[in-house]
């Protein structure tokens, strides 16, 4: 089933891509995608219009509930720039050949996506054998997805004897607090949710000693990045800027928060436990060994090989250096 999904979507967007040459760009328009329920410092910009005064013109911006959604979005030329698209389904599209370029880290956080188990089965780290055979919510070809593969993996859960099921985050966590399923993944409000239902196996820093990295990137088609590459940088500008100031703390970071809560849809508690999980790299730690410079695509080719050994892609690429443009993150050096 999970093979089955993940697949179509894939063929999909390609199908999607072939037939898409068109830009909102050519309209003086530019549209974004974001998510909700996932407070970031570039939404401070947004609010204010920003981007808007930067680029010299509209930007649209719509939700989605997961990075296989943007994906799909992209590939159809409905969305030009993805903010914050998870590198699982980012892998996924590119191994399925969708023509998509990473050009930033838009955050890395390693407590904010996880896997819930629901309280009554009273399992935990010590006990997570006894997951076998039970029903999960997994949303396929994303984070989430990659962590429960992971985390299955380390406690040597056999997942092809599980029943697992494709839910968007929100609705895993529905599902968990009405014990539709045993364990439930995701990330963000809907993560905080799922942990009224249940516990996690592993905290972040358990997960990250095992190589589970978490982090998501900004991308953007390929055509996209090569016509419009000085709009790109100055898109990644404003967002360098927000996070420079909202990693400077203080009285910057405090006017900011509640503007970014309610764009994200949440109370500013919530935004600010949220955001406590977050690092928001600098331009120039992006372009460090640890990412850009080696390290995230050798990750890639991790991700990818844990997708094809489950059986969820057919087909993976021979690097993912390819997949990475770090020219308009040099651009923004310069600016």
């Amino acid at each position: 089933m999970m093979k089955k999904t993940v697949s179509a979507f894939v063929a999909g967007a390609v199908m999607s891509l072939a037939s898409t040459a068109a830009f909102a760009d050519g309209h003086g328009e530019l549209t974004v995608g974001y998510f909700l329920e996932w407070p970031m410092p570039f939404q401070f910009a947004k609010v204010n219009g920003t981007y808007d005064e930067a680029l010299g013109k509209k930007v649209n911006w719509v939700s989605f509930d997961s990075g296989v959604a943007m994906s799909a979005a992209m590939a159809s030329g409905d969305v030009q720039i993805s903010v914050s698209q998870g590198v699982p389904p980012f892998v996924v599209a590119t191994s399925g050949g969708q023509d998509i370029q990473i050009v930033d880290v838009a955050v890395s956080y390693s407590e904010n996506d996880n896997c819930v188990v629901a309280s009554g089965l009273e399992i935990d780290k010590t006990s997570a054998a006894e997951l076998a055979g039970k029903k999960v919510a997994v949303p396929l070809g994303t984070a989430a997805h990659y962590n429960f593969l992971k985390q299955m993996d380390h406690f040597g859960v056999d997942v092809a004897g599980m029943s697992v099921v494709d839910m968007a985050p929100a609705e895993g966590a529905a599902a968990l607090s009405q014990g539709s399923v045993d364990m439930a993944c995701g990330w963000g409000g809907a993560l905080r949710r799922m942990k009224e239902s249940g516990n996690i196996l592993l905290t972040g820093a358990e997960k990250e000693a095992l190589g589970i990295l978490v982090f998501d990137v900004t991308s953007a088609p390929a055509a996209y990045v090569s016509e419009s590459g000085d709009d790109l940088a100055k898109f990644l500008k404003v967002t360098a800027d927000a996070n420079a100031m909202w990693n400077a703390g203080g009285d910057d970071a405090a006017k900011m928060l509640p503007v970014i809560a309610k764009d994200a849809g949440m109370d500013e508690a919530a935004t600010a436990e949220t955001m406590a999980g977050f690092s928001f790299p600098s331009v120039e730690e992006q372009l460090s060994a640890k990412w850009f410079g080696g390290g995230s695509q050798t990750f890639m080719g991790g991700v990818a090989q844990v997708f094809l050994d489950s059986g969820s892609i057919d087909k993976s690429l021979e690097s993912y250096d390819g997949t990475v443009n770090t020219g308009p993150l040099m651009a923004v050096k310069g600016m």
